[in-house]
């Protein structure tokens, strides 16, 4: 039986650059906190605690803690958050994904021209919640046909349509065609802001799942990207399994399987991609 490993499985550029900063500030010792989790993985989350970086989710947590440096997470936030971290005198370390930034950016300058910004994307998502609050006139985020459907009489003027960088490529084509249907196509501008790390791990598992028996998807239950690659393999193959760590997996092969496909979410780190791939070679 074939084991294969998708090639752009794990880390993405923008999460393993979060996790170094990290460990770094770690080594340099100091106060260190981080806004939210830096990333969609408890192992990594866990590993941080113990190693004493505390995790805060409001300014007004930081009210009552010692000074120290706040290391924003992978997935940006507002406006505000950075303001509001400062203002208390507290040092920023930035890291927020690059491709984050740019949406951030765009809607920042595109709002303020007066647009009205539509963000395809999960509501509640902290990238989502992020790029939010960089817009300086009225946001609206859209997850499904419903939602965009329910702008049809609320959507006026100018509008700049952009996308969560984790979203499924072809659920955004999808939802921007029903928008530019409910509105004038030379009032909507569309920007494809899914990172190409996203589109490739996706057309990866796509191609993978179509030729597996069985796919083995590893990731976070909170981490977007990681549910969307289950959803693709899904779509492919029948028998695909979610799981966070090796514990978690109850693998059953049926008799005539010749190749089980492995892809994992760009939170995933590689001690825990390897563990399960060396599992399925030496027991199955």
């Amino acid at each position: 039986m074939e084991v294969v490993l998708a090639e752009s499985a794990g880390f993405c550029f923008g999460v393993k650059r979060a996790v170094d900063t990290v460990y770094e500030e770690i080594e340099k010792g100091g106060i260190i906190y981080t806004f939210g989790p830096i990333i969609h993985n408890k192992e990594v989350v866990n590993d941080f605690l113990k190693k004493g970086v505390k995790e805060i989710n409001t300014l007004e947590e930081l009210d009552s803690l010692p000074k120290g440096c706040v290391i924003i997470r992978s997935h940006g936030v507002a406006k505000n958050i950075y303001e509001g971290i400062e203002k208390r005198g507290f040092t920023v370390i930035d890291t927020t994904c690059p491709f984050v930034k740019r949406i951030q950016k765009l809607v920042n300058t595109e709002s303020l021209s007066g647009k009205t910004i539509v963000i395809i994307g999960n509501d509640g998502h902290p990238e989502v919640e992020g790029i939010k609050g960089w817009c300086e006139t009225q946001a609206y985020v859209v997850g499904n046909e419903d939602d965009a459907y329910a702008l049809k009489d609320v959507l006026k003027g100018e509008i700049c349509v952009v996308s969560q960088t984790t979203f499924n490529i072809n659920k955004f084509k999808d939802l921007v065609d029903i928008l530019k249907g409910i509105c004038y196509d030379d009032n909507v501008s569309v920007v494809n802001t899914i990172c190409n790390a996203t589109s490739e791990r996706q057309n990866e598992a796509a191609q993978l799942a179509k030729k597996a028996d069985v796919m083995i998807v590893i990731g976070d239950s909170q981490s977007s990207n990681s549910r969307k690659l289950y959803e693709i393999s899904k779509m492919h193959c029948e028998r695909t399994y979610f799981i966070q760590t090796l514990k978690e997996l109850h693998l059953e092969l049926p008799a005539n399987a010749n190749l089980v496909g492995i892809t994992a979410g760009a939170s995933t780190p590689k001690n825990i991609i390897e563990e399960v791939q060396k599992y399925v070679r030496t027991y199955f």
